[in-house]
């Protein structure tokens, strides 16, 4: 029997809050952050504003940008940009940062999980994508171009401009770029998601991108 709207919201709002969660967790190894979050700790060291907000403000750009593709979103798209920056940074005050390779793995290895966890509780709420992974929609119904090169070229382009503004790029980014689709794809599974098409509709962990949806 389908969940109920209540039970769906719930399960929703717990996925990116952990999702946001997760991604601090990875913050604090400083061993590399997913390619999105490369971005917003650049965009941080230039401005006065917490990687948190930061988050929200760039996730409220990439919903923007929607417009002009005529991507219409749903409840787990708007929660999606209010919520994951908040529990971003209620993680960064409550996590110190790892001091020595040992505790730097085992937080990452611990994002990595709680990410992939958390991006199979929201996307099977099924409320609607994260702005990141409508936009690649949008821009793949609106060009023609396979998903695998719009998300590249989503993707690239914001590793690339949060590389330059000393965004942390390390081994920990290429680890997530490796295994987040694989991971996601059993959490996925436990919710019953594993045809393509929903797939596709989901946030950007589901596709092997993240950082967040």
């Amino acid at each position: 029997m389908p969940a109920t709207l209540p039970l769906r919201l719930l399960q929703l709002v717990t996925g990116l809050f952990l999702y946001g969660f997760g991604i601090a967790l990875m913050v604090r190894a400083a061993i590399g952050v997913a390619p999105w979050d490369v971005l917003s700790q650049g965009i941080t060291l230039h401005s006065p504003l917490s990687f948190g907000l930061v988050t929200n403000l760039v996730g409220l750009v990439v919903l923007l940008l929607w417009l002009p593709l005529r991507q219409k979103p749903g409840v787990g798209t708007v929660l999606n940009v209010l919520l994951i920056g908040p529990s971003a940074q209620f993680g960064l005050w409550l996590l110190p940062p790892a001091v020595g390779l040992a505790w730097q793995l085992l937080l990452f290895c611990a994002g990595l999980l709680l990410i992939a966890l958390a991006t199979g509780l929201y996307i099977g709420a099924r409320l609607g994508p994260g702005p990141r992974d409508g936009l690649m929609t949008g821009l793949h119904a609106r060009t023609g171009w396979p998903i695998w090169k719009v998300r590249t070229l989503i993707e690239g382009s914001a590793l690339a401009v949060g590389w330059w503004l000393g965004g942390n790029i390390g081994l920990g980014t290429l680890a997530f770029a490796v295994l987040i689709g694989s991971l996601c794809g059993f959490t996925l599974g436990w919710f019953g998601i594993g045809r393509p098409a929903v797939g596709s509709a989901g946030p950007r962990p589901a596709s092997a991108q993240r950082g967040h949806g």
